[in-house]
């Protein structure tokens, strides 16, 4: 769009720094790295998603595979948002990339053919697609640090675990005997509405398309760790549970399949599964709709 933005891409500390200017001038806005076709082309036939390993400057970004050899052709898009200054991984679905022509997609669009993969490329638009504008997008210099690009299988993991806490849901919840709950949820708007903000945390979690996994323990102890443990869903159980388990469950959750895109409730019981039996405690655990 006149040549006014420019970028580059250059190899740095065993990483690839895509960086530059991106101007709106001459209506335009956008910058974009690409590879050479690759000879022969990848086959990702299998293969589920690209994992991208990135440092960015809290903009969103796109990351574009092409299927076909020729230059300006359709292109499979999916953006995704950087976190200012520190390393996320980055998960895209193969099944989740839009064709798109220009930035406007293409309704009529083959399916992405994996067996045939001729490039990647990077971009950063103040666009993002039928006109729309990136949210996140702001002229000027940019950086994007990308440390990795990986194919993955179709085993998902979560990325993200948030420990919120149980009776998040229960302020103003009709039936509630507020006599019966426990001090939080009753004295919640006494505290600054403190359920009601770590509610509205999990919501932004489970709507941020991050693998995740939401624990909600009941009240936590300072007693040793070790106990048999009970999961719950629906925001209904009352209990303890110590610090110590819980740290050991989100270290455990970020290996388990079943743990992610779930929201449970926790607490110790006697009845509950044996310490260390995390396959059966997830595994009647359902994920969020």
């Amino acid at each position: 769009m006149g040549g006014v933005s420019e970028s580059s891409i250059r190899l740095t500390d065993n990483t690839a720094l895509f960086t530059g200017n991106v101007s709106t001038a001459n209506s335009g806005g956008f910058a974009s790295v690409r590879t050479r076709n690759f000879d022969p082309p990848i086959d990702l036939t299998g293969f589920s998603g690209i994992q991208l390993r990135v440092k960015g400057d809290g903009q969103r970004y796109k990351f574009i595979i092409r299927s076909e050899a020729k230059w300006d052709g359709i292109g499979y898009c999916y953006s995704f948002d950087t976190v200012y200054n520190i390393w996320i991984t980055v998960t895209i679905p193969l099944d989740k990339l839009i064709p798109v022509f220009r930035a406007k997609t293409v309704n009529s669009g083959a399916k992405l053919d994996t067996s045939h993969i001729y490039s990647f490329q990077l971009m950063l638009s103040k666009f993002e697609y039928d006109g729309a504008l990136n949210p996140k997008f702001t002229p000027g210099i940019f950086q994007l640090q990308l440390e990795s690009v990986a194919a993955c299988d179709g085993i998902a993991l979560p990325r993200f675990v948030m420990v919120s806490s149980a009776g998040v849901t229960r302020p103003g919840r009709p039936g509630i005997n507020l006599e019966e709950e426990p001090p939080a949820v009753r004295m919640n708007e006494m505290l600054g509405g403190i359920l009601t903000w770590k509610l509205k945390g999990e919501d932004c979690v489970r709507s941020s398309r991050i693998p995740y996994t939401i624990v909600r323990p009941c009240a936590l102890t300072e007693e040793p760790g070790g106990k048999a443990l009970m999961f719950d869903q629906g925001d209904n159980i009352k209990g303890k549970v110590s610090r110590e388990d819980i740290a050991e469950l989100c270290v455990q959750a970020l290996d388990q399949p079943q743990a992610c895109n779930v929201t449970f409730e926790v607490k110790e019981g006697e009845s509950g599964s044996a310490p260390g039996d995390w396959l059966g405690l997830f595994s009647g655990v359902k994920a969020d709709k």
